[in-house]
Formats: structure tokens, sequence, C-alpha cells
């Protein structure tokens, strides 16, 4: 009898020492991006998949009238795209990167954006990720025991090596069974509603407004100014179909039959058999219900990246197009499942000058129907003003300029 590996669904010493050693180690990537150009029809399926209408994502006569001179792209968009000219490791790089907390769950827990460039029709960029931090906790609310936390940088490059953003995204791990035994969604069900339940949610839909073409300029906002909130859901399949023909499937190259078989092959610990003995990935459990219920939790639920694109989509609704959304924060500090309605709202906690620039800092929450913030957030926004002019776009810092130069070099080298 062959004895089962008992790091498997494990958090062991050996592969946090692992995952520390890869820190500011470029990686290379396996698949290629979903939108590897950004062209008008990507970028309009991405504004689609966000629940976005704009049409300076949408529509290139449009864009064509306003300060940028074309449709450009919702921010969220580089998620989407960046050709990674990172070289493929061998030897000792391989075994680094190879197989770190096998078989123990991911989730997905925040990030942090830097937007210095817009993105135009048929724009070709370029990404290098690596790991940027690592966090333990032994005792986590979470899972009740061990987790570990990877941050991961994303700069993206136009060809020239311009950094036009960068993201710092956080990811969780945490031994699958944690919240099963912690019990800590024994008590919620999926969300019933009543007719008048939807026609409360439709009130909060038919109130958005979008600021479009009238500029929103610095002296008009004053602090405490709130946002028009906006809706999302209540949380359905199509929600879900949606975000995916906007950001494709993953980054993990998973696809349809026989494609499906090949990525099989290459990371067989990416699929786990469903109670019928059909292997199916391990992601599934953001539209399989029973899958969900295996690991604890009450139903299938969203991508952390959805609620991420829900708070772009109220700042950019607010902040009209001649503005600039420069940073952006947010956290995932709870499921949204299948069922659930998040209310996106803010309100402006800070307007200040910073050099050439006229800013608002806004704070954000995503409430959902148990009154639940299940992603705060904040953002820093560039405005127009009637006394310094319109929107002058933010300067990369040198070291990403010097980083920048060697994506498009495409040597793996360590920072």
């Amino acid at each position: 009898m062959v004895e089962a590996d008992k790091s498997v669904g494990r958090i062991t010493d050996a592969d946090i020492d692992r995952a520390r050693r890869q820190i500011g180690v470029p990686k290379f990537a396996y698949n290629k991006p979903y939108n590897e150009f950004a062209s008008p029809d990507g970028l309009r399926h991405f504004a689609f998949a966000c629940g976005d209408d704009n049409p300076l994502y949408n529509d290139r006569e449009y864009g064509r009238t306003t300060r940028w001179g074309d449709q450009i792209a919702f921010p969220l968009f580089l998620h989407s795209t960046g050709t990674n000219l990172t070289p493929k490791p061998d030897g000792e790089l391989k075994k680094l990167f190879k197989g770190l907390f096998n078989g123990v769950g991911k989730y997905y827990t925040g990030v942090d954006w830097t937007f210095w460039r817009p993105i135009f029709p048929d724009q070709k960029l370029f990404v290098q990720r690596a790991t940027s931090d690592i966090q333990i906790k032994e005792n986590s609310s979470f899972s009740g025991g061990r987790t570990v936390t990877e941050t991961y940088r994303d700069l993206y490059a136009d060809a020239a090596g311009l950094p036009i953003g960068r993201r710092e995204e956080h990811y969780m791990s945490a031994e699958r069974g944690g919240t099963k035994k912690k019990g800590k969604y024994a008590n919620i069900e999926r969300q019933a509603y009543s007719a008048e339940d939807i026609a409360e949610i439709d009130k909060v839909y038919a109130a958005e407004v979008l600021r479009g073409s009238e500029p929103r300029y610095w002296e008009d906002v004053e602090l405490g100014d709130e946002v028009t909130p906006v809706a999302k859901g209540p949380l359905t399949m199509v929600d879900i179909i949606s975000y995916h023909m906007g950001l494709g499937l993953s980054s993990s190259g998973i696809g349809p039959l026989g494609l499906n078989y090949k990525q099989r092959m290459k990371m067989p610990g990416f699929y786990v058999p469903d109670k019928h003995g059909v292997p199916d990935v391990v992601q599934r459990v953001h539209w399989d219900h029973e899958r969900a219920k295996e690991l604890g939790l009450p139903s299938s639920y969203d991508y952390g990246q959805m609620r991420t694109s829900w708070l772009i989509h109220l700042i950019t609704k607010w902040m009209g197009d001649d503005a600039w959304l420069w940073k952006f924060s947010c956290q995932s500090r709870a499921f949204n499942f299948m069922g659930d309605t998040t209310i996106c709202s803010g309100k402006v906690v800070g307007k200040r000058e910073e050099g050439i620039h006229r800013v608002v800092d806004l704070e954000l929450a995503s409430t959902n129907q148990r009154g639940q913030d299940t992603a705060p957030g904040t953002a820093t926004i560039i405005l127009p003003s009637r006394d310094a002019g319109p929107v002058k776009l933010p300067a990369p810092e040198i070291g990403m300029i010097q980083l920048g130069a060697k994506i498009i070099q495409g040597g793996a080298v360590r920072e």
C-alpha cells in the first residue's frame, strides 16, 4: 500500500521557506493573456463584464470627442492583458516554483492598484509578475489554523517600457476544511427575495448617475460628499458567466473539452473529481453549489475581482470622463454568495493639492443585504481644476520606470 503524502492539504514550513525565496524573482507565464491586444471589442467586452455601459469604454466614436481622443479601457482591463517575456525556468529555478501549498485552498483577499496611463485600442502591453511579500498567521480567524498570505506584484508596461499600471494582489492559502471546522457559515442560507425587496434594489439601479462628459471640478467637491450608490445583484450565474466573457476563464489555462484534458495532464492537482467521478477544476467553487457545500460554505460565490470592478465602476461613474483614477485599494473580507446583493457606496474623506495634481480621496464600501461590508476600499482621484486646468497624468516612481525597461528586455532579473 502506498502511504498518503501527509503534506498534501497542509501548510508546511518547507513551503513557507520556498515562498519567501520567491520574493522578487520574476515568474514565467505558461499561458498567454486572454487579451493579447486591447482591441475595441475586447475593451467593450470587459466593460460589459463589469456591468459598465459608459460610452468612454464602449464606443470609439464617443471616445474621440473626449480629452483622451479615443475609446479607453475600463481601468481594471489590465487584469486581462499583458504578455510576459520572462524566460521559462529551468534547473533550480524550476524547483523553486513547482507545487507550493499542494491541496490547500487559496482565496483572494484584496488588491492595491496604481494607474499611470490609459490603455487605447490596438495597444499591446507587457507584464512582469513576482512575489513581493509573504505574511503568516498561526491561528487565523478565517480557518482556525495556519494561513499564508502571498502578495504578487504585476507591473504593466507598454512597448517602450513605460509603466502603465501596477497591481499588488493578495491571496491567502488556508488548509481545506478549516472553514467547515469553524462552522463560520453554518447559519447562512441563500437569500430569498420578495417582489418588494427586488423593487427596492431596482430603485438603486434607477437612481444611478453617470457623470460622463460633464467635468467634476476639484473646487466643487467638499469633504463628506456622498457618492451616488450603485447596485450589484442579486448575484446570479449570468454574472459569473459575464465575468468570464470579459476576463477569460483564468490565468491557469483551463478550457473546454480536449483543451481541458491537455491542461489536466499538465497540472492534475488543479482538478478534483466531483461526486460522479468527473475531474473538474477546483475553481468550480464559483459556480458549483455542491462543491462549495463540501468545503463548508453555504453556496458558490463570486470572484474577488468582481467586487473590485464594481467599486471601480462606482468611482468612474462619479468622477466623470475628464478625471483620472490614480490609486485604488480594496479588501475581500467575506464571501459574496450566490443570491447576495451588494450596494457599492462611497464618500469624500480627503481633498488636497499634491504637487501639480488636484486630488480627492474616497472611502468605499460594498454592503450586502446582511449589513456586512464585504469589500471595503479607498481611492485617490485626480480631478480637473478651474484654476489648475485639465488633469495631468501622474508619473511612475523611478524604480518602476527602471523595472519597466527590464520587462521589455525580457530578462528574469532579480531585484
